[in-house]
């Protein structure tokens, strides 16, 4: 089995990789029968030097290759027919701007395989960059704030080398007596609370964050059971919440009302009631003045967020009552933080993270007969066909919807 690691041609470039150096020496290790070939890349966070430095082929020969492992959408003139690919299509959810890319994979007799889709027999996600988009995002919106309120000024993520330089900023800070608010206990909320707990800020239960004032910085980390209330004032649970949204409206305001910092690094499922709307954000109690959406749905579930913002320029104002974006420090805005591609800022941590968990979920199921269905549940076309598990894609695909 021969494996190519390709080149990223997506703009803004992108400098991840599903496998490191080190990484791609363990497949090699682990696996005697497997050959790994690396495409040439001016813009990767590893040079090509550092895959020559450990034994690690670096050739333009991907026509050679049996499975080619990428992070973004492959441009469309860019794919090679009859090849298995790895990355992320951005089409599972009938994107309107990728259509073309799936039929073209279809086209091509293209067996593509989704980092999104990859997942355990319980359906739960094995690889992915969320914890690395809590970690980055977390740090982001501490930026925000202190550019907001022109308290002090962080450099941005992208200039640090990795998670420790960014927790090692984040204790320098000298952070009034606010209240943080993170949403979501999934792999983005956990990453953010890495952070939180790395520079030292103190942790307190829903309780205490609503109830009481504090004389120092403290943040309180919520789900979905905390945040949503069923509408029949039955008890619900996070179980219930996730297999009936509908019956749940939001139970978010209250913690609008003593909150100055929200970290929103929570799952929205479809049918899920809106955390916080935009008649919410008028509302006199409505406290809050910097928003880091790390789960960045745009004109969903945080109000704030209209539109995704860039590393480039990464915050706007929004302004509540007239429902508009206006200067992120003008005093009525909500400064917003909205990034979308919020791994790409720390490169090397997020592809030696994914690639940990692609060797110990992924690659194994080339070389064990797929025995636990890993590749059989992420393969989305095969043989110029949607395969039985992605039919649902076929009216996105011909254009009906």
């Amino acid at each position: 089995m021969k494996f190519g690691i390709i080149r990223e041609r997506k703009n803004p470039p992108d400098k991840r990789v599903v496998l490191s150096p080190k990484a791609c020496q363990k497949v090699l290790k682990t696996h005697t029968e497997a050959q790994i070939i690396v495409e040439p890349s001016p813009i990767r966070a590893y040079a090509d030097a550092d895959y020559k430095h450990l034994g690690i082929t670096v050739a333009s020969e991907m026509d050679n290759c049996d499975v080619l492992l990428g992070v973004k959408e492959v441009p469309i003139d860019s794919l090679i027919p009859n090849k298995k690919y790895f990355f992320f299509s951005h089409t599972i959810k009938k994107q309107p701007y990728n259509r073309d890319l799936l039929r073209a994979i279809l086209e091509k007799n293209i067996e593509m395989y989704d980092h999104e889709v990859i997942t355990n027999k319980q359906e739960q996600r094995v690889v992915a960059f969320g914890r690395y988009a809590g970690i980055v995002g977390a740090y982001n919106g501490f930026r925000a704030y202190g550019l907001k309120f022109d308290l002090f000024h962080l450099p941005k993520a992208n200039d640090l080398e990795n998670q420790e330089a960014l927790i090692s900023e984040l204790k320098k800070l000298k952070l009034p007596a606010i209240k943080v608010l993170l949403t979501g206990r999934g792999r983005v909320g956990n990453g953010a609370r890495e952070m939180l707990d790395g520079m030292g800020m103190r942790r307190v239960n829903v309780t205490e964050y609503l109830e009481k004032t504090f004389s120092e910085p403290v943040y309180c980390q919520i789900d979905a059971s905390e945040y949503n209330k069923r509408k029949d004032g039955v008890r619900g649970n996070k179980a219930d919440f996730f297999a009936h949204p509908q019956e749940y409206k939001s139970n978010f305001f209250r913690f609008a009302k003593v909150s100055d910092f929200y970290i929103a690094g929570h799952y929205f499922g479809q049918g899920s009631p809106y955390l916080f709307t935009r008649e919410d954000a008028k509302h006199e109690d409505f406290k809050i003045k910097v928003v880091a959406d790390v789960s960045c749905d745009i004109d969903g579930p945080v109000a704030s967020t209209i539109r995704p913002s860039t590393i480039a320029d990464p915050i706007y104002g929004y302004h509540a009552e007239s429902e508009s974006e206006i200067d992120f420090k003008n005093s009525d805005a909500i400064a917003v933080m909205a990034v979308d591609n919020l791994p790409c800022e720390l490169p090397r941590d997020a592809s030696e993270g994914f690639g940990e968990a692609f060797i110990k979920n992924v690659i194994p199921a080339f070389f064990n007969g797929d025995k636990d269905g890993v590749l059989h549940r992420a393969r989305m076309t095969q043989n110029g066909k949607l395969t039985e598990r992605y039919a649902y894609l076929q009216d996105y695909v011909d254009g009906k919807e």
